[in-house]
Order: C-alpha cells, then sequence, then structure tokens
C-alpha cells in the first residue's frame, strides 16, 4: 500500500525518486512549478524536453499524459511531467485532472521509483479550485494500483496544505 504523506515547501527542495513537474504542453519551461524546477534543474532537463519535442511529442504532451526525463541538478533520478487541465465551468475536466496523477504513476511504475513527490497539479495557473485538485489528487493516489511506496504532496503554501490535509484521514 502506497504512503501518503503531505509537505509544506519548495517541491524543487524535496529528494525523492521522481519529481512531478505540472508542466505546460510544451515541455519547455513556463511558470509556476514548471518554471522553479526549469530552473534548479538547470539545462539537462530543457535538453530531454527538446530531444522529447523532437520526437515523440512534436505537437507537445497531451493534456493528462504525464513522460520522465532525467533530473537534472535536482535531488531526484527523474522529473516526470505532466500537463493538467486549465479548470473550467462549463466542461468537466476532472478525468483529465485524475488521468495527471494516474499516469504520473504509471511511468514512475515504469522507471522503478519508489517515492514521488507531486504538486498539487493545474490549482495554480491552470485555476482549479484548490479542495477539488486536492480531493482528486488523493482519491486518484488512494485508487490506482502502483509499485510506488510513498507519495509525497508538496504543497506551496498553507491555503494548499490545509486542504490536502483535509484528504488526508
Amino acid at each position: 500500500m502506497t504512503t501518503i504523506r503531505l509537505v509544506q515547501g519548495d517541491i524543487t527542495r524535496e529528494s525523492a525518486d521522481a519529481i512531478v513537474n505540472a508542466a505546460n504542453s510544451s515541455l519547455l519551461g513556463g511558470g509556476g512549478v514548471d518554471g522553479a524546477i526549469h530552473r534548479r534543474g538547470g539545462p539537462a532537463i530543457l535538453a530531454d524536453c527538446r530531444k522529447l519535442r523532437a520526437s515523440h511529442y512534436g505537437k507537445g504532451l497531451p493534456t493528462g499524459k504525464a513522460v520522465a526525463t532525467t533530473a537534472g541538478d535536482l535531488d531526484a533520478r527523474w522529473v516526470i511531467h505532466t500537463v493538467g487541465p486549465r479548470y473550467s465551468h462549463e466542461e468537466d475536466r476532472s478525468h483529465l485532472l485524475a488521468s495527471c496523477y494516474r499516469e504520473s504513476l504509471r511511468v514512475a511504475d515504469e522507471l522503478g521509483a519508489r517515492t514521488v513527490a507531486f504538486p498539487a497539479v493545474s490549482a495554480g495557473i491552470y485555476g482549479w479550485p484548490m479542495d477539488d485538485a486536492a480531493r482528486i489528487a488523493v482519491e486518484t493516489v488512494r485508487e490506482t494500483r502502483t509499485a510506488v511506496e510513498e507519495v509525497r504532496f508538496v504543497l506551496f503554501d498553507e491555503t494548499a496544505y490545509r486542504a490536502f490535509a483535509g484528504r488526508i484521514v
């Protein structure tokens, strides 16, 4: 059974087999978690992302999917990039957000990762309400069969931490 832990802090400072990046579809860096991971991880992550764009993901990584690269200078072996959906009042996209967690765990299993650190995917610039993002994240991790021993949700601020803590009972 997978242990779920919560940490309030900076995901780029975590030590884990794999750190999940809330990436944009270009895989070429951006703002928020994505930009922080690329900055701290250094140029090796971007170089791997460019190789992915030149081969399998010429049009970018689809929403809800995940792919791994080196972790560069991060204290991890891999970065698993996943593209979360933008929140919409008109369309239920929760299946895409759940897919980000399932697909990231699938990739982690393929890599042999035992510890995985996740941010709150889509709950930043993509506008997903934090309480709902926490519900989907925790439920999906609990329901997904995986060999990952520890999932750590690394939450940037107290509001996010409280939202996830309310789901870990």
